[in-house]
C-alpha cells in the first residue's frame, strides 16, 4: 500500500493535466456574445456525434478516475 502511496500524487498530477487538456480541447456551445447575453436562442439542438462525443465521454471519465483517486489518496 505504500507503494500506491508514492504514486499517487503522479497519478493525479497526470489526470489533472489530461482532464484540463480534455475541456479545453472541447467546442464550447457559445462565444463572447453569448456571455453578454446575446447567444442564440431556440435554435436547433445540438447532438454530439463522432470525435466530440468520444471526448465528452473521456471527459467523464478522467473526472471520475480524479475524484476516485483523491479519495483513495485521502484513505492510504
Amino acid at each position: 500500500m505504500s507503494e500506491l502511496a508514492n504514486f499517487m500524487p503522479w497519478i493525479q498530477a497526470v489526470l489533472a493535466v489530461l482532464l484540463v487538456v480534455l475541456v479545453l480541447v472541447q467546442q464550447g456551445e457559445g462565444n463572447l456574445g453569448s456571455a453578454f447575453g446575446g447567444g442564440e436562442t431556440g435554435g436547433p439542438s445540438h447532438k454530439k456525434r463522432g470525435l466530440e462525443k468520444t471526448i465528452f465521454t473521456a471527459t467523464i471519465i478522467v473526472a471520475c478516475l480524479f475524484v476516485a483517486t483523491a479519495i483513495l489518496a485521502l484513505l492510504i
